[in-house]
């Protein structure tokens, strides 16, 4: 294995991260001002650009699928994996364990600080929180996300080009060296903001599973707990990683999204039944009503500041993901054509979050209306872990539902941390081929290292969101990295289909199963 690793990207990497770490230790403070300051400036000067970008990929995503282009298949041969083992490897690897933390309490947020120019606290502010919520989870998400993994797909599969990763890619639309400054220089952002993305989901979704495992067994939330949890999730998806993708991730991500329905179906039959449905059903109404005002909504005349601190601070966040996310996506829709992709992603993906989000959400609304739970209050207070054990206690058999809960968080970390150490090693293994999956051991060493970053963060008590905040800032360049992706992938697919109708298009596809 040696001999195939790409030990100057790694080494470059590492050097990079720790040194981000170290900055944390060493200037807490500082190192959180001049990110912030660089933040608000880039969400100032590109964030009409991000809103855009996402908006315009929806369009151009469905304009390419409902063409003959959306009948290109991705690679020869039937689909590795059957659809519903493929949507839920996609899902949660996609999503992870922040989409059951924020399900419960990000729309809690909107009623102090709503958007469309809506007053805070009246009934449209409560009416459109769990809309608002599923928006931002939803189509425009993994939109981000299909757009780097389709490129990605049909650059390895289609084209059968060396590399599957960012630089590779680059290398091959634009004929730079990938081993050149400038690939180098992609592939080190993207090991960056993997560990930036990553290292923050694990240090804010432990101190949940804690508070939720210490509120059932009846002891006090701790330092070494955080410690054990984060050892055991390590012993998990490292070994799910080391065994490889079927019979590792597949395998968890199966069991996890069954978990998950069955979790959901317990809360709407044990919970306000009515009323989640009721809530549920209007908030998608009032989501898909408004979703080309929320997708381009900048408030440039009451500056109110909601499209920065939420709409385009998620939208860099997601893209952040989309690198490594669309390696994965690549990587497991082999045998899938482009329209089917689009179709998973945006439709599969985005009902699965307009289901999840709408069920926890409108139950934790309910308790806020009825009075049971103080979710607003308890939020200002900086107490989000402890106010969503509260609301999981109102239900019958509680501590059965905080241990279904905790189950689900750990394996939506798991899985995420697996899909995110696979596409770390496949552009740190020279020459990988398109069967051909980066070795077991560098996943592992990957895993390790995903693990002892927000360790060392806990440890030396540093500011987990600096890392955030770091890792969003290089979503910018990546914007321009996909730009460069989408324009060459539209040449490719111009250039070799140009000439052949869906007809013969079609035949040939039927040839090639």
């Amino acid at each position: 294995m040696g001999k195939r690793l790409d030990k100057l990207l790694i080494a470059v990497s590492m050097v990079f991260v720790l040194g981000i770490v170290a900055c944390l230790y060493l200037f807490p403070e500082g190192s959180q001002n001049v990110a912030n300051r660089i933040f608000g400036a880039m969400t100032d000067m590109f964030g009409s650009l991000t809103l855009i970008f996402a908006f315009g990929g929806i369009l151009l995503l469905m304009l390419v699928s409902f063409s003959k282009y959306g009948r290109i298949k991705l690679g020869e041969g039937e689909p590795e994996y059957s659809t519903f083992k493929w949507v839920s490897m996609m899902i949660c690897c996609g999503l992870g364990s922040a989409t059951v933390y924020w399900a419960f309490i990000e729309w809690a947020y909107y009623i102090g600080t709503p958007g469309l120019g809506i007053q805070a606290g009246s009934q449209p502010a409560f009416e459109m929180s769990v809309p608002y919520t599923m928006f931002h989870w939803g189509i425009s998400a993994w939109t981000l996300y299909a757009l780097a993994g389709i490129p990605i797909a049909y650059h390895f599969h289609v084209r059968k080009n060396r590399g599957l990763s960012l630089s590779g890619i680059i290398s091959s639309i634009t004929g730079l060296k990938q081993d050149g400054v400038i690939c180098r220089i992609v592939d080190v952002l993207f090991i960056f903001i993997c560990f930036g993305g990553l290292s923050i989901t694990l240090g804010v979704s432990v101190p949940l599973v804690t508070e939720i495992f210490c509120s059932v067994v009846g002891i006090t939330p701790s330092f070494i707990i955080n410690l054990l949890i984060i050892v055991v999730l390590s012993v998990i998806y490292s070994f799910s990683s080391y065994i490889g993708l079927k019979k590792g991730m597949a395998k968890i991500s199966d069991w996890n999204i069954k978990l998950v329905i069955i979790f959901c179906i317990g809360v709407v039959v044990c919970g306000p039944t009515l009323f989640i449905i009721s809530n549920t059903t209007q908030s998608i109404g009032l989501m898909f009503q408004n979703f080309i005002h929320m997708s381009l909504f900048t408030d440039s005349i009451g500056k109110s500041g909601f499209p920065e601190a939420w709409t385009i601070f998620y939208w860099l966040y997601w893209i952040t993901y989309a690198p490594f996310t669309g390696i994965f996506i690549a990587k497991v829709s082999k045998g899938r054509s482009i329209r089917s992709v689009v179709a998973n992603t945006l439709i599969s993906g985005s009902a699965g979050c307009f289901g999840f989000f709408g069920i926890l959400g409108s139950l934790s609304l309910n308790r806020q209306l009825t009075g049971s739970v103080d979710m607003v209050g308890m939020l200002g207070a900086g107490q989000g872990n402890q106010s969503i054990v509260q609301v999981l206690r109102t239900l019958p058999a509680g501590p059965v539902f905080m241990v279904i809960f905790c189950i689900i968080t750990l394996l939506f970390l798991a899985t995420t941390l697996d899909g995110a150490a696979f596409t770390m090693a496949t552009p740190s293994t020279v020459g990988l081929k398109n069967d051909e999956e980066p070795h077991p051991m560098l996943r592992l060493f990957w895993c390790i290292m995903l693990s002892l970053v927000p360790l060392t963060m806990i440890l030396i008590n540093a500011d987990l969101n600096t890392i955030k905040t770091c890792a969003i800032i290089t979503a910018v360049p990546i914007i321009f990295i996909m730009l460069v992706m989408l324009v060459g992938w539209l040449r490719w697919m111009a250039a070799d289909y140009r000439g052949v109708t869906s007809e013969e298009l079609e035949k040939e596809l039927m040839r090639k199963d």
